[in-house]
């Protein structure tokens, strides 16, 4: 998708339209009226140089309520009716664009997650292995560790605290005893408020959970792989010394909307994080394109803002220092020839239809957006993972993310040993009863892959360590977050009273000290075998130095910290 991302990444990421701070209210004084409003959350784009004023007047008249602003963007959250106020607010020369950021009013669902838990809790239980010097208890288990060289990285540098690592995500369930140590209460914050039409019941007064709280698992998961703690239990991560800020802005439910995302994203610019990490799509849709003929002209203007929103987005994190990962996508294609997209928009639910996508003119946001370093999945043997994106076009470095179908014709195959083992919510292991009331691991989270550990002397199971074992390109993603934590930490300097380092230099490192590995004899990788269809098999294109199952190679701690 070069020629878009070209022209978009010229978007300037800072834009001094609003006079309010990030996500301030806006009263009724300012143009907000209590009759205006619906049942959508909108976010608009307010056109560079547009008059403030003149924008917030044309949400009145299109028959919007401003409830809040991102004084960076030029970005208005708008609450108004279902349809029709994306064309209507549009018109206004002082508006660039507007899309749905959040629907309100909709049935309870849950994003799918079929390829993460594809083990469906049938797999083997994990063998318990020896504990290597300098590790933790379960580390023996966590080859993902091995292959990117964290065993040995951290005999040279652990990481250090002042540097803070962003996990844009579901939260992260700060209780646990492996993730305690290293989370930051003062810096993280949730900008994405539960709906409950989307994630059932409210847990919290207000519908906001606080920070330290993950209903998901996803963001747990994640942020357990960059930063678990080095301190005798349950696992570590690839970089166990780093600080680790949620900045949430994933639901319960597993999506990801427009508004929360360019917030997060924001204020990780703001308050100086170093890197951060970001498994996941921005929803509704897979690709947004400029003008897609399968689309209304309504749902090609949201796809418009969209792309600009979060191009502004990024471009502000990165011009403020903030080195940016993303995951690939778990799709199973090269993202410079897409397939017809079949699952957008995947909400509200049943309202996706056929998409053919224009490589030219389609992105699949954050990782095609400017800045944004792209990981696929490899499984133990270092074979790119069947659901795995891939491609010379976006690609930068490869890493583990797990591959349930490894090894085939082995006993390894279909293991949980061939997934990623990281932090989990007691919470959400308790929701699918995996954990039962009294903290025990039933007899279906065994299957599934749950394991507890508790520190020393500790009889209260709340305070005990919970894991879990998932696969995705959203595991690989924090595999290259922690390297790249590892070398601003190694490398970077202070600067006007701050420790941190350009991205650019960041992204340089990560990738010239990646593990170069060439793609596979025949360059055609089938999986067959493992029982996939057709669609799965894969084209290996490019060198040994550069090609698109591992473009510069796969992450390497150790060589990232020694060999610059």
């Amino acid at each position: 998708m070069t020629d878009v991302r070209r022209s978009l990444m010229a978007v300037t990421g800072a834009t001094a339209l609003i006079a309010a701070t990030l996500a301030a209210p806006i009263t009724a004084g300012a143009g907000a009226t209590s009759v205006a409003g619906g049942d959508t959350e909108y976010l608009v784009l307010l056109e560079t140089g547009a008059d403030r004023n003149q924008a917030i007047a044309a949400v009145k008249a299109a028959g919007g309520e401003v409830v809040k602003e991102n004084a960076h963007l030029g970005t208005l959250t708008v609450r108004a009716a279902a349809s029709g106020f994306v064309s209507r607010v549009s018109a206004s020369s002082a508006v660039e664009g507007a899309a749905r950021s959040r629907p309100i009013g909709t049935v309870p669902q849950q994003k799918p997650r079929t390829v993460e838990t594809e083990n469906g809790g049938t797999g083997k239980a994990a063998a318990a292995g020896k504990k290597t010097v300098g590790m933790d208890p379960l580390d023996a288990q966590l080859w993902g560790l091995k292959m990117v060289r964290s065993d040995l990285a951290r005999t040279v540098q652990p990481g250090k605290k002042s540097v803070k690592v962003g996990v844009l995500d579901s939260g992260i369930d700060a209780r646990n005893p492996d993730i305690a140590p290293n989370f930051d209460w003062k810096l993280s914050r949730n900008f994405a408020p539960d709906i409950p039409e989307i994630d059932g019941a409210c847990e919290f007064r207000g519908c906001v959970d606080p920070v330290g709280w993950d209903d998901s698992g996803h963001g747990t998961h994640v942020a357990g792989t960059i930063g678990a703690a080095a301190n005798g239990v349950g696992v570590s991560g690839v970089a166990p010394n780093v600080t680790l800020v949620e900045i949430r802005g994933g639901q319960d439910s597993g999506f990801l909307f427009l508004g929360p995302v360019t917030d997060a994203l924001t204020y990780a610019g703001d308050v100086g994080l170093d890197v951060v990490n970001m498994s996941f799509y921005v929803d509704p849709w897979l690709y947004n394109c400029t003008a897609n003929p399968a689309d209304s002209p309504e749902a090609q203007a949201e796809q418009r803002t969209i792309i600009r929103a979060m191009n502004r987005a990024l471009n502000y994190a990165h011009n403020r220092g903030v080195t940016l990962v993303g995951s690939l996508g778990n799709n199973h294609e090269d993202l410079g020839k897409p397939r017809t997209d079949l699952s957008s928009p995947d909400f509200p639910l049943n309202t996706a239809y056929p998409r053919p996508i224009d490589n030219a003119t389609c992105v699949d946001l954050p990782v095609e957006g400017p800045h944004v370093i792209g990981v696929s999945a490899l499984g133990p043997s270092t074979t790119k993972a069947d659901y795995s994106n891939y491609g010379l076009e976006q690609i930068e470095v490869s890493a583990p993310g797990g591959w349930f179908r490894d090894y085939f014709g082995t006993p390894m195959f279909r293991t949980n040993e061939n997934l990623i083992l990281s932090t989990y919510p007691l919470n959400t292991l308790q929701a699918g009863g995996l954990v039962d009331a009294a903290g025990n691991i039933t007899p279906a989270g065994v299957t599934a892959g749950a394991q507890k550990q508790c520190p020393a002397g500790v009889t209260d199971f709340t305070k005990c360590g919970y894991y879990f074992v998932l696969q995705g390109t959203s595991m690989a993603s924090p595999h290259a977050t922690g390297v790249a934590a590892l070398i601003v930490s190694q490398f970077g300097k202070k600067s006007h009273g701050d420790f941190g380092m350009d991205p650019d230099k960041v992204g340089r490192i990560l990738m010239n000290t990646a593990q170069p590995r060439a793609c596979p004899t025949p360059p055609l990788q089938t999986y067959i075998n493992e029982g996939r269809p057709e669609e799965f098999n894969a084209l290996c294109e490019g060198t040994r130095n550069f090609n698109g199952f591992y473009g510069h190679g796969i992450v390497d701690a150790y060589a990232a910290v020694t060999r610059h």
